[in-house]
């Protein structure tokens, strides 16, 4: 090999190593992007779903790529009560699930589901991760909790006017797991269903009403098949939401990549929140333009309904204590919290 050969070679094997040491290293994932899906029961139109597919977006951004997550809507990839478990099993990767959605399975942390007399979102998604943060349930064991959110004041919702206690007796009204139970402690009859199935049911009679937020009559078309709500705070409850991932795909992560996903999980805790406060506004309005009667109960007739449902914290007490489980600690510390953050 000639000498200005051999001389020219060096010199562009010296560039290149220059230049790959001044190259900036990698983006997390850059290289390899993992794909998950996302099984999300909430219709595709609705503003959870949205904030949800946001989450997942501002996740792809952060990460400069790392991660991608595909969104499936309205129960397609895996039915509302098995998306818990379709985490579990990897029939999807991340989940937005109901802890109401299999009764029992999630037992002290029915504790937040509990008619405790809720008055915002942001109230009620703050207690549910504060909670959690303190008790780090077990039963949340077999995934990685991404972040917990809770809906407004659960509120009962009607065809004909309930205006007292007497009302509801013996009506039919939808309710799942601890909501039903607020249902029965009313003196209505529950009917189990998930929410997707909610408006036929109502409007073929099948049942009377539902237990929910203002925003199901505007997010779930609701307003257009009941006619009235009554705003019975002294009963109001609200429903544990939780999005969870499973976990082997979590530790299969990097480990700033996790880090950046839970930054961007904290951020989404308070949209969450301040959404489920914008939404039943909006809601309400919805509602009120289309003739909707919103029925406000007497101070002394909300007492009542909180005295209906007030045997439900003590037959949840006692349930947790037969199964070794703090139940107590769990329901005093929501009530002390909930008194200090109204």
């Amino acid at each position: 090999m000639g000498t200005k050969r051999l001389s020219g070679l060096m010199l562009g094997c010296l560039l290149a190593l220059v230049f790959i040491t001044m190259a900036p290293a990698p983006a997390p994932g850059q290289a390899k992007t993992v794909e998950m899906t996302y099984s999300m029961f909430f219709p595709a139109p609705h503003a959870v779903t949205i904030l949800a597919t946001d989450w997942c977006k501002e996740i792809n951004k952060r990460t400069n790529g790392a991660v991608r997550i595909s969104m499936f809507p309205g129960a397609t990839l895996t039915p509302a009560d098995q998306s818990y478990d379709g985490v579990v099993k990897g029939i999807s990767d991340v989940a937005m699930t109901a802890v109401s959605f299999v009764k029992g399975r999630f037992p002290l942390s029915e504790v937040i589901d509990l008619p405790l007399q809720y008055r915002s979102g942001t109230q009620a998604t703050n207690l549910a991760n504060e909670y959690f943060q303190k008790f780090k349930p077990k039963e949340f064991d077999d995934v990685k909790m991404m972040y917990l959110h809770s809906h407004r004041p659960g509120l009962v919702n009607t065809k004909k006017p309930i205006e007292k206690l007497e009302d509801l007796k013996g009506m039919k009204i939808r309710g799942t797991g601890t909501s039903a139970k607020v249902v029965k402690a009313l003196g209505a009859a529950p009917v189990a269903m998930p929410m997707t199935e909610t408006y036929d049911a109502v409007s073929k009679g099948i049942v009377e009403g539902f237990v929910a937020p203002f925003e199901a009559l505007k997010g779930w078309k609701l307003a257009e098949v009941v006619n009235c709500t009554t705003i019975d705070y002294g009963a109001a409850y609200t429903l544990l939401f939780c999005v969870v991932i499973n976990k082997k795909k979590w530790e299969a992560l990097p480990k700033d990549v996790q880090e950046t996903i839970e930054k961007i999980n904290k951020e989404w805790i308070v949209k969450h929140g301040e959404l489920w406060d914008r939404i039943d506004r909006e809601a309400k309005e919805f509602g009120l333009a289309r003739g909707h009667k919103f029925i406000s109960l007497s101070k002394e007739e909300d007492a009542r309904w909180a005295a209906a449902v007030r045997p439900m914290l003590d037959e949840y007490v006692k349930a947790m204590k037969e199964r070794n489980l703090p139940g107590e600690e769990a329901l005093n510390f929501c009530l002390e919290w909930l008194k200090q953050n109204p």
